[in-house]
């Protein structure tokens, strides 16, 4: 009977070794819905991304692909995983047979270019393989990659011309372009763009199985080379192409290709890119009886690893933020750092799979600030791309190294960390000055606030642990700004204005006070300080009902439409990263299995083997990671700690192969989809009396272990320490009703949200002092005040406030005919003639914003008044579907009621044109009149050539020039 046993064991090993990870993988997943992944090919974190192009515009084509397409335009070289913005699609080839096509072809107009029709039938993919055939031209094409490289396989019908065009115009603009032959059978050029990455150099050289029989340039109309089209006539069934990439020059292009792809067997190609990707994805061995769950897990991490990208030549060389070509002897350079997203679970499962290549990116990161001034916040192909919020390279630095991943200079990088968190940019100079930023001062200012207070915590640990304590102490006060954004009143984290808290607030109202969210999916992110926060919110009770109406509440959100809230559980937004921490938040309330609840239902209902089984953008890894994570049963809610909350397991085994040659099990007993609750947790055969682990438990080896059932367990241990040290920071005052205009007299009132020995201000622009007024009871002001305020607690004093209080010059009475949105009120309902000016961005509060409608207002001078001028101050923001009126109309009248027209003046600036403008329409004469009324004509229907075609178009206005 042993002996048999130990058969059956080796059988059960034998097996298991021989895994094919990489046929586990459907690269298909997310490919639909609002995912934006691409089904093509590349490497572990390669270079090449060699994909199909299906789509060639609109949001749901960042990737170049979307599953509901069924017309392929041809096959591009770099492509983005996941992201919400367009970019990539470099060096598009389409082989085809019959006339010349120089021209995408649109569906609609197929005839009149290229392209062809395909099923999802004759299409096939997996890690390392890519598969299609274009119905139209019966040609099959197959694809697979090195890590800089690619080869297309064409199968051409037989006794057919065979065709290629390569298309160096495909999707982004071109700044600068060459085509040419390096000799017979290659072609070498290269290809710069402008679009999210401003200036992206892409060179490559095309060799060819074959020798071309004919050849056909074309120049663009700015006489640069541009497309080819290449025959070779019918001598042979099949055409193979290798094409190496480089971001250098041509030679690096070059050199990488005679490098990676010095033959032309494809197998051998596929065969050692498979190889790869089951050695990445073989780190974690999942087993399980559904094979959807193993197809969706696999598929999760195999989208972790598609990015960030190698950057960097065979030689080292590699171009850097500054443009300039740089030389790297110890380490890979990288690009596509989606950070705000992948800060929060991709980069903390590479400290456990990929330790090696976490040195890596952090040395990359750090390249970047020494070349381009700060760490990387979203960088694309060496570009800033001033995209997203935060500085979310700090935590994936500080978080690798608390997990032992120390291979670098960490002096240069607490220096890069303080150097770009101390930046006058992104509304820091507001956050350092006054321990907030407010809504006036920046757009998106309680996600910036949150953020960069939890960025700073990081800083702050790092510093600390290289025993530089006076940025630590520096960096923990800022760490604790997030309070300054609390309202005790309604429970929830707040726009300020004008020293108070911004009118008309909606938890579920999704506006540009927050980066893509509202205040329910964001009012939890402080993840460096939750027992802090849950001190803050009341305690443990009041917290988790917080967190029970977060997943029960209506789904519904009102404000500005904002397609990447998705995944809805009541107002969890799984679909959108700042979410993502919140189910796990429960691990500090008396009731731990509501942990477990949702995130079973999250993994359950949000995650499917189907092209539309992603609820979200992937987000270069992000939406997957979480998965990867949760799926095991454990999360890290708080990079920058070695502390992983337990969840529930959604497996039922794995077996982590770690870098050190360790390996750590986690299993389940009575493990089944119903047994979704944990009722005990068993680390090395001894019961666990907390409920997270530590990373180097993991990294040590050993087994953990989670008995499930079908009914909630009661947790009998500790929860992560997560709370920020030392002396806590005295929260900010506030000003009760900050409306700025007042029109004859106003009372100020100055509050605040904890208990405090005084409250102090100023009206004469000094900072308060212990010796400067004391707040006692509202303060009646006449005339325009500036006030400046400041909490004084028995052990600290909070940040300076400031409150600006302005008399309008005018009794002036104003009737608005049309509503204007509430996010975007301008401040109140005498904006318009409040003499208060916006700036250029229309996001921060002065300028108040019409949708779909046209702009009518009437005003009542309240006696007959001598105009000379008048003009009505507008905005237009083509990308943000702000467009200038097409006309503005003024009409005057004796009693009110009967309106004569006095002039139309119509708009002649550009509607096409891009970026931020302001103008003020009007007219200079003279005339009286008592009673004004202003239209201003909607542009109307967003055109046909923008990515909102079909909505309507706002209006934006700030103020009535009368003179």
């Amino acid at each position: 009977m042993k002996s048999i046993i130990i058969v059956l064991l080796c059988i059960t090993f034998s097996v298991s070794a021989q895994t094919d990870y990489a046929k586990l993988v459907n690269p298909f997943i997310g490919t639909g819905g609002h995912g934006h992944t691409y089904p093509g090919v590349a490497v572990p974190f390669g270079m090449m991304q060699l994909s199909p192009d299906s789509r060639l515009a609109g949001w749901d084509g960042c990737s170049g692909y979307h599953y509901s397409d069924d017309y392929i335009y041809g096959f591009s070289h770099t492509h983005l995983s996941g992201t919400g913005v367009s970019d990539y699609g470099d060096l598009l080839i389409f082989p085809f047979t019959g006339d010349n096509k120089w021209n995408n072809s649109y569906r609609k107009e197929k005839d009149k270019g290229y392209g062809s029709k395909f099923s999802h039938e004759d299409e096939e993919a997996h890690a390392g393989y890519y598969r299609v055939r274009l119905e139209d031209l019966d040609i099959n094409c197959e694809f697979t990659t090195t890590t800089r490289c690619g080869y297309h396989k064409y199968f051409y019908p037989e006794n057919t011309n065979r065709k290629i065009i390569i298309d160096l115009e495909h999707r982004d603009k071109m700044i600068d372009s060459d085509l040419m032959f390096l000799n017979d059978s290659t072609v070498v050029g290269k290809r710069i763009s402008d679009n999210w990455a401003t200036e992206q150099h892409f060179y490559f050289a095309i060799k060819f199985s074959e020798i071309p029989k004919e050849r056909y340039f074309k120049k663009n109309d700015k006489n640069m080379s541009s497309k080819l089209i290449l025959e070779f006539g019918d001598d042979f069934k099949v055409l193979g192409i290798k094409v190496g990439m480089s971001a250098v020059d041509i030679n690096g292009a070059v050199k990488n290709l005679n490098t990676e792809m010095p033959h032309w067997d494809f197998a051998t190609y596929q065969k050692a890119n498979e190889d790869m990707w089951n050695k990445e994805l073989g780190k974690i061995h999942a087993q399980d009886k559904d094979q959807d769950k193993l197809t969706i897990f696999y598929t999760s991490l195999y989208h972790t690893y598609l990015c960030p990208n190698v950057f960097s030549d065979v030689d080292g060389r590699f171009r850097g933020m500054d443009m300039q070509i740089h030389q790297s002897n110890d380490h890979v350079q990288y690009t596509v750092f989606s950070l705000w997203d992948t800060f929060r679970a991709t980069h903390p499962l590479y400290t456990i799979t990929q330790r090696k290549r976490s040195v890596d990116f952090i040395k990359t990161m750090l390249s970047q600030y020494h070349q381009g001034g700060i760490l990387p916040i979203w960088e694309l192909s060496a570009n800033y791309t001033g995209c997203m919020i935060g500085n979310h390279s700090i935590p994936v630095i500080v978080d690798a190294y608390n997990k032992g991943i120390r291979d670098f200079d960490q002096y240069d990088a607490l220096k890069a960390m303080v150097h770009s968190a101390d930046q006058d940019r992104l509304g820091l100079e507001h956050y350092k000055k006054q321990g907030f930023i407010s809504s006036e001062n920046e757009s998106e200012s309680v996600s910036k606030t949150l953020e960069y207070a939890y960025d700073d915590w990081c800083i702050a640990i790092f510093a600390d642990s290289l025993h530089d304590h006076k940025i630590a102490d520096r960096f923990y006060e800022r760490s604790q700004f997030y309070k300054n954004l609390y309202n005790p009143k309604t429970a929830f984290m707040q726009p300020r204005f004008n020293g108070g808290w911004k009118n008309n607030f909606k938890p579920n109202e999704v506006n540009f006070d927050y980066t893509e969210a509202n205040s329910w999916q964001y009012s939890l992110f402080v993840p460096h300080d939750i027992l802090g926060l849950i001190q803050l919110m009341g305690g443990k009770d009041r917290f988790e009902a917080w967190l029970d109406e977060l997943f029960t509440t209506s789904s519904e959100t009102i404000g500005r439409s904002q397609v990447d809230i998705t995944g809805m559980i009541g107002q969890y937004a799984h679909g959108n990263e700042p979410s993502h921490h919140m189910a796990y938040l429960y691990n500090f309330t008396n009731h731990q299995w509501k942990t477990q609840k949702y995130v079973n239902q999250i993994m359950t209902t949000l995650y499917h083997n189907d092209p539309d089984g992603l609820s979200g953008n992937e987000d270069c890894g992000q939406m997957s990671a979480w998965y990867a994570f949760s799926a095991m049963g454990i999360y890290p809610i708080t990079p920058g700690t070695d502390q992983y909350a337990l969840g529930t397991p959604h497996l039922s085994s794995f077996s982590l192969k770690l870098e050190n040659g360790n390996t750590f099990n986690i299993k389940t007993e009575n493990f089944s989809n119903e047994n979704i609750y944990v009722i005990d947790v068993k680390l090395n055969n001894k019961h666990l009396a907390r409920n997270f682990i530590h990373h180097h438990e993991i990294m040590d080896g050993g087994e953990l272990v989670f008995v499930m059932s079908d009914q909630p367990g009661i947790f009998d241990g500790g929860v992560p320490y997560l709370r920020v040290k030392d002396a806590p920071l005295m929260s900010a005052p506030y000003f009760d009703n900050a409306e700025k205009v007042f029109v004859k007299k106003k009372k100020v009132a100055i509050k605040s949200a904890e208990p405090v020995v005084a409250i102090r201000y100023t009206t004469d622009g000094e900072i308060p002092t212990e010796n400067s007024l004391i707040y006692s009871k509202p303060i009646k002001i006449k005339e325009s005040t500036n006030f400046i305020a400041k909490s004084f607690g028995a052990e600290s004093v909070s940040y300076p406030v400031y409150a600006t209080f302005f008399k309008a010059n005018s009794k002036w009475r104003i009737k608005l005919n049309t509503n204007y949105l509430n996010q975007y009120s301008g401040g109140s309902k005498r904006a318009l003639i409040d003499q208060i000016r916006g700036n250029s961005d229309f996001r921060t509060g002065s300028w108040q914003g019409y949708y779909g409608n046209d702009l009518n207002v009437e005003l009542d001078f309240r006696k007959k008044k001598e105009i000379n001028s008048i003009h009505l101050s507008v905005l237009q923001d083509v990308k943000s579907w702000i467009w200038f009126p097409k006309e503005v109309q003024f009409y005057i009248s004796k009693n009110g009621k009967k309106w004569v027209l006095l002039k139309t003046v119509k708009n002649y600036e550009s509607p096409t044109k891009y970026g931020t403008f302001l103008q003020e329409i009007g007219f200079d004469q003279a005339f009286e009149t008592r009673y004004l009324k202003i239209v201003a004509k909607n542009y109307g229907k967003c055109p046909d050539w923008h990515p909102g075609k079909g909505n309507p178009a706002y209006i934006f206005a700030d103020e009535i020039i009368i003179k």
